[in-house]
């Protein structure tokens, strides 16, 4: 299984956006900058964030962006679904026409690997992953070097 470019930056984006929720939000040209993507294709992210409610403009044109609710309440399945219409490890969870047979132990199985990866995704919310990314961030400030 492989997530898609959009949904990996998109994550990276609102965890952005979370870390820095000023009154005033945080500018596209600062996320695109510092999260290394290109302006024009976090265009089509923001885009969809905002399309799923999980982010607002804090203002006109020029303005940030910010969360549109509580980082405790938005999880890594909600980011994932404003990319993705549904998580299906295989084609035969989404439609049984592709299985040779109803009964499958190998179906079944795939079905609660699927649940797990689902299970996992609503498990860690916004709020987690800023901690952890401020955690990141904190230990690499402490890193030096001596020449």
């Amino acid at each position: 299984m492989k997530l898609n470019t959009k949904t990996r930056y998109g994550l990276r984006a609102i965890i952005e956006i979370a870390m820095n929720s000023s009154e005033h939000g945080v500018l596209q040209k600062d996320i695109a900058q510092t999260q290394n993507i290109s302006n024009k294709y976090l265009d089509q992210i923001i885009a969809e964030l905002k399309s799923a409610d999980l982010i607002v403009n804090t203002g006109g044109k020029k303005s940030g962006y910010k969360l549109n609710g509580d980082p405790k309440k938005i999880t890594a399945y909600t980011v994932f679904k404003a990319f993705n219409s549904s998580l299906q490890l295989i084609d035969c969870l989404s439609n049984n026409e592709c299985c040779k047979t109803k009964l499958c132990a190998a179906q079944q199985f795939w079905c609660g690997l699927n649940d797990h990866i689902i299970t996992y995704l609503q498990s860690k919310t916004l709020h987690d992953l800023v901690q952890e990314q401020s955690k990141i961030q904190k230990n690499n400030d402490l890193v030096m070097f001596y020449i």
